[in-house]
């Protein structure tokens, strides 16, 4: 019965796609355009008036898939997922084909979608350009000459261009509600869709404002028009500060800034709320309906995400490493369940209220029931300022060597559906530096799922490590046991150290060699609440459908008494849009208390508290367990060389499916993902068979 509901649910989802889709498509001819004023003037004379219309065709197939998605990921979170098999088109076009270093690595299914909304784009353009053309009426009170008049078209074409990338541009970010979960798509690899579609509606939105500008200049205008706030017609003043904000935003959102100032870039993204504003002011309120889904799926997100954080837990204890990394353990509700590579947002209020900070979970869920791990490398300010605040802190209480409590906020775990790495046969990680951590998670879970017979353990993981220097080794120490039973787990284990000449030096003797880790315990007399997660898929469906009610409720009876037929051709147009917001209010004000009553049932009634017995029971490995590690080898003086290496990998497993999964710098992923598409790494085997390379990129910051 669930594979059928999964099947129907799965065929909803396509079905609604492809009509929002064709929505887009078909929204810029005319035919659209002549059908479209006839309904809403029809609808205009009803309770819903145009805005219901509007809201039901534009906007509300996108939440309704947002709806469906968390349903369908709901059931399908307990079917099992079987083995890949031969190598098919699908599967193909989720391998890398294109590496550049100014775009990364783009698959063929990016490459495809992304073709296609250029294709989009093109074709919006074109035939409204084609329309605007075959009237040609030159604006009276500007008395263009033809060139000008087209290329005041075209600026204001480029504007609608502008509009549809907004309208897809905060969807990517989406946390907890992210439509890219069904699609496989983790959080941190769809960030980069939302920096293509911020640069390219940065563009078209400049060419909109430029072009403009540029004809009012011509007709010595600029003064009369760019301090307009009209009262019919697109406001002029509100597209200036809503580009304005947006080269603000786009500017500090540079890598060179966000790298070097990340808050500056973290307090003026925040400006996102007077550009959305400003948007609507200048577009209207028909114009907003377009982008109104991503802006309401952001606006929950966001609310969810800060009830969720409430109430805070603590730090139960940390491990201090030789090489500047802390391993913090946080107490945990046991039904929590995350998958490998999941990653949480951390905040300490003591360092900073404001700052969130992503973070890869080290642990499993599956091994730890009441502990969730992080590993932090000290390199910034933020971790710079915990890492002092963990070494420096005072003990409380000699005899039981516990320290102040420190409260934390955590928000997550986010991550994947899916334990998509289980469809594999064998498994190639390579990670560089503090890019080992989700591969932690990922040993540990595996790990359990052989012991326990749950799940198929793959026949050969290979674990390429690199790092700068050999004590950064030390950061392997929660797996080390995985590492020294070897017949049992097939675990394979490659270091190289770029940064040391060593001779003769085995990987024993670098774990001996290194200090053992400083575990100190904290006090948690200022909470007892454990890190329990975000709300079920379900009950966050529930919380976007009965919003979405409530929404258009609130439409309904701002038309039915604020805004009559009669009204809508006296008020200016900015009044209208004030009602939009005041909906949007009253909708995000109902979804907040209905977080906050889940979140405080959850709190008073199911959550589970933790105790000093479930601290005191956390398990810790020592790097003194170090047995005989010559199985594994270490490499002195220079970068591995990953075709080679994955050559040797596709001859050991004798020829099947591999996923690799990579995280660290952005050149080992191109260089990997090179690799993977050599012809001689896919050679045949003796036995005739084929190895099929599966590139997963990871990320540990974001």
């Amino acid at each position: 019965m669930t594979r059928l509901s999964l099947v129907i649910l799965k065929l909803l989802l396509i079905f609604i796609f492809a009509g929002w889709v064709s929505l887009w498509v078909l929204k810029p001819t005319e035919f659209w355009t002549r059908k479209w004023k006839g309904v809403e003037a029809k609808a205009s004379t009803t309770a819903f008036g145009y805005n219901g219309l509007d809201f039901i065709v534009f906007t509300f197939p996108l939440i309704v898939l947002s709806i469906i998605g968390f349903i369908y990921l709901e059931l399908r979170r307990g079917e099992p997922r079987n083995r890949l098999g031969s190598k098919t088109p699908l599967t193909a076009l989720s391998s890398p084909l294109l590496v550049n270093r100014y775009i990364g690595i783009l698959s063929g299914a990016q490459i495809l979608t992304s073709a296609l909304f250029i294709m989009l784009i093109v074709w919006t353009f074109y035939v409204r350009i084609s329309n605007d053309l075959m009237k040609m009426t030159p604006l009276k009170s500007f008395k263009l000459s033809p060139w000008q008049y087209k290329l005041f078209r075209m600026a204001t074409r480029c504007g609608l261009l502008s509009e549809a990338c907004l309208a897809l541009l905060l969807l990517p970010v989406l946390r907890g509600m992210s439509i890219f979960r069904f699609l496989g798509i983790q959080f941190e690899a769809s960030i980069k869709y939302h920096v293509w579609l911020g640069s390219a509606m940065i563009l078209f939105a400049t060419l909109h404002g430029g072009g403009t500008l540029f004809v009012w200049g011509i007709k010595h205008r600029i003064q009369d028009e760019m301090w307009k706030w009209q009262k019919k017609g697109r406001i002029y003043l509100a597209g200036e500060i809503a580009l304005t904000t947006a080269f603000v935003m786009a500017l500090t959102a540079l890598p060179q800034i966000r790298r070097k100032w990340f808050q500056v870039f973290y307090y003026t993204h925040h400006l996102y709320v007077v550009f959305i504003l400003f948007f609507l002011f200048h577009g209207g309120d028909r114009h907003f309906y377009t982008v109104f889904p991503g802006v309401f799926l952001f606006a929950l997100d966001k609310l969810l995400r800060v009830v969720q954080s409430r109430p805070e837990t603590c730090i139960l204890s940390a491990r201090v490493f030789p090489c500047k990394a802390i391993e913090l353990t946080l107490p945990k509700d046991p039904r929590l369940k995350y998958a490998p590579t999941s990653v949480v947002f951390l905040n300490i209020p003591s360092i900073s209220k404001l700052q969130w900070h992503p973070f890869s979970i080290t642990s499993s869920s599956s091994v730890d029931e009441h502990s969730i791990s992080v590993i932090v490398k000290s390199e910034g300010r933020w971790t710079s300022s915990l890492h002092s605040k963990i070494t420096h802190a005072e003990e409380q209480d000699s005899e039981a060597d516990q320290r102040g409590c420190i409260p934390v906020a955590v928000e997550g775990p986010y991550g994947p559906a899916t334990m998509e790495l289980l469809r594999y046969n064998n498994l190639l990680l390579v990670a560089g530096g503090i890019g080992v951590t989700p591969f932690l998670s990922i040993l540990r879970e595996l790990s359990c799922s052989s012991s326990s017979g749950r799940n198929a353990y793959p026949d050969r993981i290979n674990l390429i490590y690199t790092i700068k220097k050999s004590q950064d080794v030390c950061l392997l120490d929660p797996i080390l046991p995985l590492l020294l039973d070897i017949k049992q787990f097939h675990t394979k284990l490659n270091v190289f150290v770029t940064r040391e000449n060593q001779i003769g030096t085995t990987l024993r003797d670098v774990l001996n060699d290194i200090p053992e880790a400083q575990t100190m315990n904290f006090s948690t007399a200022g909470t007892t609440y454990a890190v329990h997660g975000p709300e079920r898929l379900a009950w966050m469906a529930a919380v976007i459908a009965l919003s979405s009610v409530m929404f258009l409720i609130s439409l309904v009876v701002f038309n039915h008494f604020v805004i009559t037929p009669a009204a809508v051709q006296k008020n200016p147009p900015s009044q209208t849009d004030l009602l939009l917001v005041c909906s949007f209010a009253i909708a995000i004000i109902f979804a907040a208390i209905m977080a906050i009553a889940l979140r405080w049932n959850r709190v008073t009634n199911k959550l589970l508290l933790f105790s000093d017995k479930q601290t005191k029971a956390m398990k810790q490995s020592s790097l003194e367990a170090s047995r005989d590690l010559d199985e594994h080898d270490i490499h002195f003086g220079g970068r591995p060389i990953f075709q080679d290496l994955i050559s040797s990998f596709a001859r050991e497993t004798g020829g099947s499916d591999i996923g690799v999964f990579v995280c660290g710098p952005q050149g080992m992923k191109e260089s990997i993902a090179l690799a993977c598409r050599q012809p001689r790494v896919s050679q045949r085997n003796a036995k005739g068979k084929r190895a099929n390379f599966r590139f997963h990129s990871l990320s540990f910051t974001l």
